[in-house]
């Protein structure tokens, strides 16, 4: 029956890629169609393996770029799935300023991917959604990271602690900052909430990884709490 008056429904405002404008086939689900769905640039090795950030040519997916190599991380280690360029960077910024809650199922699908091949679900208690600021959540209606932590929960089925952390300040956008002036803002900004997370190995979850600052302020406040380890994972990782 759904699939009768999804069929319907379709006759009268057809479905179209948001991307080329082309018509989705019958077999495709979400607002993407294949070819542009192949178009997101995946991370795959060589990549760095404290922060996934991708390498050019044919190295050792073990190694640690120069960027981590003088950082003390909180987390163990962070997984991403994608570049944060092009249509990836396009569908996190539509979700997040613009409300276009569809994507999220192309955004979740490459996170799920990410966790089946690069996390060890066995060693993981619980998924921790990065806290946004009451006023900003208030303003948006939604914390993206929390949406994508709810789909990894059901597919690995795993329960989500959405008050282990909370965000007491509101900081100003870390878009054009650099990695030390990002900490410097982030200073203050997450404390211990009421969830319990002592002794649980944990995946904190985030749309981006740019320079960690955000993650690693998080990770500080889970591993203060007990968390026996701590590992990063997002959908897109700035390059």
């Amino acid at each position: 029956m759904l699939e009768k008056i999804r069929a319907a429904l379709d006759l009268i405002y057809p479905r179209n890629c948001q991307f080329c404008t082309a018509p989705l086939l019958e077999q495709e689900r979400g607002v993407i169609c294949a070819t542009c769905l192949a178009l997101a640039k995946r991370i795959e090795p060589p990549f760095c393996r404290r922060c996934s950030l991708p390498f050019a040519g044919k190295l050792d997916d073990q190694i640690e770029c120069g960027y981590c190599h003088d950082l003390k991380f909180h987390f163990s280690r962070a997984v991403a799935a994608c570049r944060a360029t092009g249509l990836v960077r396009d569908c996190i910024h539509r979700l997040k300023y613009k409300r276009e809650l569809y994507y999220l199922q192309h955004l979740a699908s490459w996170l799920i991917d990410a966790g089946k091949a690069r996390v060890n679900w066995q060693m993981v208690e619980a998924i921790v959604p990065v806290p946004l600021h009451p006023a900003k959540q208030r303003s948006r209606e939604f914390n993206q990271a929390e949406l994508l932590a709810r789909q990894l929960g059901l597919e690995f089925n795993k329960p989500v602690i959405t008050n282990a952390v909370r965000r007491v300040k509101e900081t100003q956008t870390q878009t054009k900052l650099d990695a030390h002036a990002r900490r410097v803002n982030l200073r203050g900004a997450f404390v211990p909430g009421r969830g319990t997370v002592a002794g649980l190995g944990i995946v904190l979850v985030d749309d981006v990884f740019t320079t960690g600052a955000t993650l690693d302020s998080c990770a500080r406040i889970l591993s203060d709490q007990g968390a026996a380890n701590i590992m990063a994972l997002t959908v897109a990782r700035g390059v």
